[in-house]
């Protein structure tokens, strides 16, 4: 991906991952300017959900660099308390969601997106409590605020957990097959907040099963299998073009149509 001189917002150098004989990613390379989109494709077992949850250290790699604007992730050399904080502090500027909505069942959905502001920033409840409202009416849920997790659908949970990331005012976002778990007239609802996202040009980087989301709202689209990057594009060429035949078939069998 052509970078600018400006310290791109994440960075990946030669990063490798072994579940035991398994390698799960063989030596990923990837620059993320800031602002940028990057949708990540690929069979189930390729290694793309892997890669993502590396990125926050979710997975401690094996081998190689990861960089979250210029600072370094992965710190082997820190043990003990200093990795703690160390990691801590990398995770409040990384926002995740996952494919499973991980909300606490005896909070209100407001109190589920104040809670890291005020438990982890320290900031005072009632500037949590306008944030939450803002983030809330941002994804179209501030009717919502008190309402607990049982009454609200999945569509809805998903998008309290997209509002919750929001709450720490993290440098990127990283989506992990977002909508996977909802029924499809869910879906939509979920990808118009990430949408939204991408027109103020937060910096995201989606694993997704959604090829036409991925294809529109992307600036750079990369296809893996087997732990590696197959092919990386910008969406236009690659789900229009794609230049290699294992890209090729998958499309092919995801799309519906000749890629």
């Amino acid at each position: 991906m052509t970078q600018t001189t400006e310290t791109p917002m994440v960075e990946l150098k030669g990063v490798k991952k072994r579940f035991g004989d398994l390698e799960v990613l063989k030596g990923i390379d990837l620059s993320v300017d800031r602002g940028k989109i990057i949708s990540i494709i690929g069979p189930s077992g390729s290694g793309k959900s892997t890669l993502l949850r590396s990125v926050n250290n979710l997975e401690v790699i094996d081998e190689g660099t990861i960089l979250l604007d210029g600072v370094q992730v992965n710190r082997p050399d820190l043990k003990g308390l200093a990795y703690e904080k160390h990691i801590n502090h990398i995770r409040q500027n990384m926002g995740m969601v996952f494919q499973h909505f991980n909300l606490f069942p005896h909070l209100s959905t407001l109190d589920n997106v104040t809670l890291a502001p005020r438990k982890l920033k320290g900031m005072k409840a009632s500037d949590a409590r306008a944030l939450g409202m803002e983030l809330l009416e941002r994804v179209g849920l501030a009717d919502k605020a008190q309402v607990y997790p049982s009454a609200l659908s999945g569509g809805q949970k998903q998008r309290v957990a997209i509002a919750r990331a929001l709450a720490m005012r993290p440098k990127v976002m990283l989506f992990d097959e977002a909508t996977s778990a909802l029924d499809p007239e869910l879906v939509e609802e979920v990808n118009l907040v990430m949408k939204g996202l991408a027109e103020e040009h937060m910096t995201m980087l989606i694993v997704t099963h959604e090829m036409t989301f991925a294809r529109d709202v992307s600036d750079w689209a990369m296809f893996m299998d087997g732990g590696v990057v197959v092919e990386a594009n910008t969406p236009e060429h690659l789900f229009s073009h794609p230049d290699q035949e294992r890209t090729q078939h998958f499309l092919r069998k995801h799309l519906g149509a000749q890629a």
